[in-house]
């Protein structure tokens, strides 16, 4: 069932529950996402990240996502993650996601307010829900020369009402690529955003979070958990252990079995831990 993010989040906080977006790459861990779902009983969301877009045009993510949506037995919303501008805003609207984020959170305040306004208002007209970022989550790689800020509650509110954003994602201590989990979420701060903004709030950075700490942020008005690196490293350590295993295998099909169920099992975990199996509206 394909649906939009602001359909997906609708009642999230009052259910304790938080809905988990996974960085996919293709048909292989797309599907082994919707299974998770579907056997959990859960929503979802596909979300391509700029490593994906290098790797697979927007037209073709979109249609596949698309399809295996309108398969599944559980709402799934297919969302572009960290968009870099108008152009590419666009291009996944055209392309049919149902919801897209735009990342100025490198820029000055208000240029970023000014360049999500544009963006909030060619994706409204759409009927496409937005999603933004204040402060700025960075990366555990310094190579990708992204400079981490956590929010300030102030600018977040100011940020949510100029600019009509349908989720603020917010920085409290996650970064992006984290292997280990070991992030320091900062509630005070979390808490205090939640007091001056009340659009839905989102966490990007997550495999970096802590299990105790997933579960707890589900209780908050955090309702979209962005998830890619626990996924990945699934996939790719199970996928070694195969090649290393099975020496003359050579069916990428045949090789890439059991490392489909290690996504499956490792989004399934993530998701009883966001307790996204109370999200359903029913």
């Amino acid at each position: 069932m394909l649906v939009t993010l602001t359909e997906m989040m609708q009642g999230l906080p009052e259910r304790n529950a938080a809905v988990p977006a996974f960085n996919v790459f293709g048909y292989e861990d797309a599907s082994a996402v919707i299974a998770a779902a579907e056997e959990v009983g859960a929503p979802v969301i596909l979300a391509t990240n700029k490593v994906a877009l290098r790797y697979m045009p927007l037209q073709v993510s979109g249609a596949l996502y698309r399809s295996l949506a309108e398969r599944a037995k559980v709402p799934v919303c297919i969302h572009l993650d960290h968009g870099d501008g108008f152009e590419s805003a666009a291009e996944a609207i055209m392309s049919g996601y149902t919801s897209i984020m735009y990342d100025g959170s490198q820029l000055p305040l208000a240029d970023n307010i000014r360049n999500t306004r544009e963006i909030v208002k060619l994706a409204h007209a759409c009927g496409i829900p937005v999603e933004a970022e204040i402060g700025a989550v960075g990366y555990t790689d310094p190579s990708m020369n992204v400079e981490a800020r956590l929010t300030a509650p102030g600018e977040a509110k100011v940020f949510a009402e100029e600019t009509g954003v349908d989720a603020l994602a917010v920085a409290i201590g996650t970064l992006h690529r984290m292997e280990e989990q070991s992030a320091p979420i900062d509630y005070a701060r979390l808490a205090e955003i939640e007091r001056v903004v009340s659009v839905p709030l989102v966490l990007h950075g997550s495999t970096g979070v802590k299990d105790d700490d997933l579960h707890r942020l589900a209780a908050t008005r955090i309702s979209k958990v962005n998830i890619g690196t626990a996924l990945r490293m699934a996939f790719g350590k199970t996928l070694r252990s195969e090649i290393l295993n099975k020496p003359n295998e050579f069916d990428r099909v045949a090789l890439f079995a059991r490392p489909i169920e290690a996504v499956k099992e490792a989004a399934k975990q993530k998701m009883l831990l966001l307790n996204a199996h109370q999200a359903l509206n029913v």
